[in-house]
């Protein structure tokens, strides 16, 4: 049998937490600069497989076998952490997993997942699978999940995320303080961190302050999503927080690197990104206790600390390696600078013009606009402008038009081939879809 008290253990399984066998938490007493309140960091990646999201993997998969599904294979869109949780936990049971995710998660994630047993399906999405974009890693996993023998457990919509912090995050952080905790801070990414625990604590003590943390617009720490995008997350309930802050990537990887040099942490971007905002939010006064989520370490980005510390990595000496279209990276440049050009207006300016008679042309597939959409778009699919459809747009080549997409990604490459046809005044509405809705801006469902 297992036992904790010798750490000994029938199958790694055995070493996911839980109120009698927590992640630790540890002080922090440099970075924090308190001279009354206590600021303590709760290691994650003391999990067995070495993040937060170990919990929420091995959750989904519980809830499911305790419901009776019958699993062989599943599937599932992921950052990273939840599907190297999987991948294990799946290894451990004997099922087969696949992955859905992004191109622009750091490396170490991606070998460490192909290292794991994964099979990968790699996409053009959001450092955090974003819904509503049909060539993203949901609607991948969806289809997918749909094939015979196969399952998607859905971090995103299953209630047995939030569910795995309400069980074992929020008991420990309760048992480890002794029920003094006045302070939870999370960072907010599917944020069943936040939604389990705070309601835990709540539960526990009404009064304890429940904050979360999230990263700016355009943001490079994997994991997480900027407020625009938490507006479109199933377990984003901010009536149920007591504070959202946002941090800076700049905040974020300056306080990892403090981590690292002040107090012997091993802690990855986003716990730099919590610890901000715990910062902010926490007074120093006798008798706080605050507990600060840090959900894994920081072996898994050393690509990401390049960008941003790059004093850490010395020039290499070997020349870079020719690319096999020579050309590609000026493409890539090219909508990079679309990225932040002039061609690019907010969702109230775009409103406005709509109002004043400007051509609105929604380039999102019809499932998406059957879900949502701004009636008095021209529905024009990027497919089909990308094979030379020109249906419903003005004769006019001079006549002033917007694209709108999910959140600003398909829009900007509707605007470069508009551009490419002839078509002189194109601008891109930037957030698309999601800052529409977020802005209360009007829109009906489909038809």
């Amino acid at each position: 049998m297992s036992d904790h008290s010798l750490r000994t253990y029938e199958s790694i399984l055995d070493l996911l937490p839980d109120a009698d066998n927590p992640t630790p938490i540890v002080r922090l007493r440099r970075v924090v600069g308190f001279r009354h309140a206590k600021v303590y960091a709760k290691l994650e990646w003391y999990n067995p497989f070495g993040a937060v999201k170990d919990r929420v993997a091995a959750n989904l998969v519980r809830d499911a076998e305790v419901r009776g599904e019958q699993l062989g294979n599943l599937v599932e869109p992921t950052s990273g952490n939840t599907g190297i949780g999987l991948a294990m936990v799946a290894n451990e049971r004997e099922y087969g997993f696949s992955a859905t995710l992004s191109k622009a998660i750091p490396l170490e994630k991606r070998t460490a997942l192909r290292l794991f047993g994964t099979d990968l399906v790699e996409l053009d999405d959001d450092l955090c699978p974003m819904p509503g974009q049909p060539e993203g890693a949901m609607a991948k996993a969806e289809e997918l999940g749909n094939r015979p023998g196969w399952t998607q457990l859905n971090q995103y919509a299953n209630p047995a995320n939030p569910d795995a912090h309400y069980r074992t995050t929020g008991p420990e952080v309760w048992r480890q303080t002794g029920g003094t905790i006045t302070h939870f801070v999370a960072s907010l990414g599917t944020c069943g961190t936040i939604t389990g625990t705070g309601r835990f604590l709540k539960e526990q003590n009404p009064d304890v302050q429940v904050i979360g943390v999230h990263p700016t617009q355009g943001h490079d720490i994997p994991g997480v999503r900027s407020r625009r995008a938490l507006a479109l997350t199933d377990f984003f309930v901010p009536d149920e927080y007591d504070a959202i802050l946002e941090v800076t990537d700049e905040e974020a990887y300056g306080l990892c690197r403090r981590l690292h040099v002040e107090e012997s942490l091993i802690a990855g971007p986003s716990c730099g990104l919590a610890l901000a905002g715990a910062l902010r939010a926490v007074p120093d006064e006798p008798g706080v206790v605050a507990v600060v989520m840090f959900p894994d370490s920081a072996w898994k980005y050393l690509s990401s600390f390049r960008r941003h510390l790059p004093d850490l990595f010395p020039p290499e000496d070997d020349a870079p390696a020719v690319p096999a279209n020579p050309f590609a990276a000026h493409l890539e440049a090219a909508f990079a600078l679309a990225k932040s050009g002039p061609d690019r207006i907010d969702v109230t300016e775009a409103s406005r013009l709509l109002d004043a008679g400007v051509t609105l042309v929604d380039v999102r597939n019809p499932e998406e606009v059957a879900r949502t959409q701004v009636p008095a778009a021209v529905k024009l699919p990027l497919p089909d402008l990308s094979a030379g459809s020109l249906a419903g747009l003005p004769a006019d080549h001079d006549a002033p038009i917007l694209t709108i997409c999910a959140a600003g990604t398909r829009s900007l490459y509707a605007q470069l081939l508009l551009k490419a046809q002839g078509y002189s005044n194109v601008r891109s509405v930037n957030g698309g879809m999601g800052a529409w809705v977020e802005a209360g801006l009007p829109a009906t469902p489909g038809s």
